[in-house]
């Protein structure tokens, strides 16, 4: 009896052993075919991953608003770069060329991507101009002027800054946003509500300008940077500037410039681009007592999206006070 017991138990223990070797290995199958499914997955949703480049920063932060984590959107442009004589790099060539969607500002910015983009040779590209149907203006007021007559960065299809306008900027980020749909539908939705979202903040940020400038009416205030003709006609500024594009070092014909500006217009306050240590402006602004505050092109900072709002809002707080 015992004997036919412990055959009994070892046949059954067995049978066990056979059982759950045979769990194991289908539990083991079907994690293997689960991470299968999942990496095909994976890599599905990366190969249907719309690749977007933008040119620079500005319109970055708009493209990145709408399209969030659907796409991957690249700046060609590295922040901080002046694009006004930007030239092509090879990798500029090789983005292009793999890109579904190509993002510009327009209005004869980006006079690199001509020929870069021929050279790219993607006929699938598909090419948004951010700022279609916006007027164009070439300035409200002119670029002040010595007997030196300079015109080398004039911007012969208007003034291209209508991102620094809270009110163009809403149109810039409708026009990606259509444009966005026509490239990719399948994520239509997503790129409504998310435009949308960003609307509704410069719809915010423009009552804010509004209510704030209102109380400085016609006050007119000098930049080393011809970028704020929009923001100055919304808001019924004027702007005076003494140089076209940014300038690390100013010129004594610069500086005379600015005196002659000061003298004409009776401005208040000078403007310059944050970051720019310059000492022959620090030097104007001490002999016409005269404070420098920071006006920023956005064309440098941070990569969020949210950062557009941050600095024009310091934009705002820094015309507020020069104003005064």
């Amino acid at each position: 009896m015992l004997g036919n017991y412990i055959k009994l138990t070892i046949i059954r223990s067995r049978r066990s052993n056979i059982l759950g070797l045979m769990t194991l290995l289908l539990l083991l199958s079907m994690g293997v075919f689960s991470c299968k499914e999942s990496n095909n997955k994976t890599e599905s949703t990366a190969e249907n991953t719309p690749k977007v480049v933008v040119t620079f920063l500005p319109v970055y932060f708009f493209t990145k608003a709408i399209t969030r984590d659907v796409a991957d959107v690249e700046i060609l442009v590295p922040p901080g770069t002046d694009i006004h004589d930007y030239q092509a790099t090879p990798d500029n060539v090789k983005a292009i060329a793999t890109a579904n969607v190509l993002v510009k500002n327009g209005l004869g910015l980006e006079a690199f991507l001509t020929g870069t983009v021929k050279n790219a040779q993607n006929t699938k590209l598909v090419e948004i101009d951010a700022s279609k149907s916006i007027k164009v203006i070439n300035s409200i007021s002119p670029v002040e002027e010595t007997n030196e007559k300079d015109h080398k960065h004039e911007h012969a299809a208007g003034n291209p800054h209508v991102w620094l306008d809270p009110v163009f900027a809403k149109q810039q980020v409708i026009n990606i946003r259509d444009g966005l749909i026509t490239a990719d539908p399948g994520n239509k939705i997503t790129y409504e509500a998310n435009a949308a979202a960003y609307i509704q903040e410069l719809d915010n940020l423009n009552n804010e300008f509004q209510q704030t400038l209102q109380k400085t009416p016609n006050c007119t205030f000098i930049t080393f940077h011809d970028a704020f003709p929009y923001m100055a006609k919304r808001y019924n500024l004027k702007q005076t500037a003494v140089v076209e594009i940014p300038e690390d070092q100013l010129s004594p014909a610069d500086v005379q410039k600015a005196i002659n500006a000061v003298k004409k217009y009776k401005v208040k306050a000078l403007f310059s681009e944050p970051g720019i240590d310059n000492k022959l402006l620090t030097s104007l602004s001490q002999d016409l007592q005269l404070t420098v505050y920071p006006l920023n092109s956005l064309e440098n900072g941070e990569t969020n999206p949210q950062y557009y709002f941050q600095a024009m809002k310091d934009n705002l707080r820094n015309l507020a006070t020069g104003c005064k």
